[in-house]
């Protein structure tokens, strides 16, 4: 059995490590789980439709038509801050070559030298100076990397991730340097489009009691009921969740950072890279350049594949179609040719001859007489007698 390599062009978002999902061609990219995504995407339609459905005629007609529309703005704003964070690339760091992995495991070994038998190697760490402070580059055993300053493993999706800040599943995708923005400009939209909605839901309550009563408002309308419960519930985490994360913005710190207390530990190391006043560090955060992807993702590269397999053809295959290549090897039975196929040792001895009857002459016969030679022989004995 033998198989043809050929070489062909493939994506390189086609072979890389992690656990990704990418769609359209590389150009979308996602964490596995994204259950809790879909869940997200249903509670925000879900919520603005029914405020669509029930309260916005209402409230166009007795208030303000201005009510709706400003409500479909901040819905698609919403929309789009959501779709450009859980779509894009947070940052993730290539893995190392073979052959930089290699050379980097060489480098570790020649600096820390022999370990004795029974001794944990010291850890594999680099000190590189920010700011007049001394920040400690880890070694990542799975990307085979230094991580940069700031960058961690996300465990979930299996990928190094620069200035990783958390791995979000309402956005179903890791929160890092090139989609934080997006991040904290959902959750602040996302915020106030929930106060927007629970507040006329509220008023469009109000108005309607007034004519109809407060309990017969309530059964006509069971839609404002449910979006009532909905945004009060989700009101207080999705805001806690903005101003929380307004604070990190001020100190120009993340959500991993302040989790492990890297700057607030015993030793009271200040953080590096704030700049010690809150509207420098929130233009930093969310007004910085916009760092382009690392991974090449919609690059191409070459890959050898096996195209086909072939095999010895069987007896049948051989009287039902003809043979259009001739060989001139003999066939050598193996463990991969059929027992009908192979050569049996009789069919070997008569179609091949040996040496010797190959180089011995064949035998002269006397010629055969004829038969008018025969008659003219036996007159001549008659004759004698």
């Amino acid at each position: 059995m033998s198989a043809v390599m050929i070489t062909r062009k493939v994506r390189k978002w086609e072979k890389l490590p992690g656990k990704n999902t990418f769609c359209c061609d590389g150009r979308v990219m996602m964490a596995r789980q994204k259950g809790v995504f879909y869940l997200t995407l249903f509670l925000i339609i879900g919520t603005c439709s029914l405020f669509f459905a029930f309260e916005c005629p209402y409230l166009a007609v007795n208030l303000s038509p201005a009510i709706p529309v400003f409500a479909a703005l901040l819905f698609l704003f919403v929309m789009a801050m959501l779709l450009r964070t859980s779509f894009s690339d947070p940052g993730v760091l290539p893995r190392a070559l073979p052959e930089e992995a290699t050379f980097i495991e060489m480098e570790i070994e020649a600096a820390n030298g022999n370990v004795p038998a029974g001794q944990r190697p010291p850890p594999r760490i680099r000190n590189v100076q920010i700011n007049n402070q001394i920040v400690k580059l880890k070694y990542c055993y799975t990307c085979k990397i230094f991580r940069p300053p700031r960058a961690s493993h996300c465990s979930i999706c299996d990928n190094c991730v620069d200035r990783f800040d958390h791995h979000c599943p309402w956005v179903g995708n890791c929160v890092g340097k090139r989609n934080y923005r997006y991040f904290y400009l959902f959750t602040l939209s996302l915020s106030l489009l929930t106060i927007y909605i629970f507040t006329f839901d509220i008023v469009h309550v109000v108005m309607r009691s007034v004519d109809s009563g407060f309990l017969n408002t309530l059964k006509e309308t069971p839609g404002t009921v449910l979006e009532v419960l909905v945004c009060f519930f989700t009101l207080w985490s999705v805001v806690g969740l903005t101003g929380f994360h307004t604070y990190l913005i001020s100190l120009n710190q993340t959500t991993n950072e302040d989790i492990k207390g890297s700057w607030s530990g015993k030793n009271r190391v200040q953080n590096p890279y704030s700049h010690k006043n809150i509207i420098k560090n929130c233009c930093e955060v969310l007004c910085g350049p916009a760092y382009p992807s690392v991974l090449d993702r919609r690059g191409l590269m070459q890959e050898d594949s096996p195209a086909s397999e072939t095999s010895p053809p069987s007896s049948s295959s051989m009287n039902s179609v003809p043979q259009t290549t001739k060989t001139t090897a003999p066939l050598i039975p193996n463990e991969h040719t059929p027992d009908d196929v192979k050569p049996s040792i009789a069919d070997s001895a008569e179609k091949t001859p040996s040496p010797k009857e190959e180089e011995s002459p064949a035998p002269k016969l006397p010629p055969l007489a004829s038969p008018e030679t025969d008659a003219e022989t036996s007159i001549i004995k008659d004759k004698a007698h």
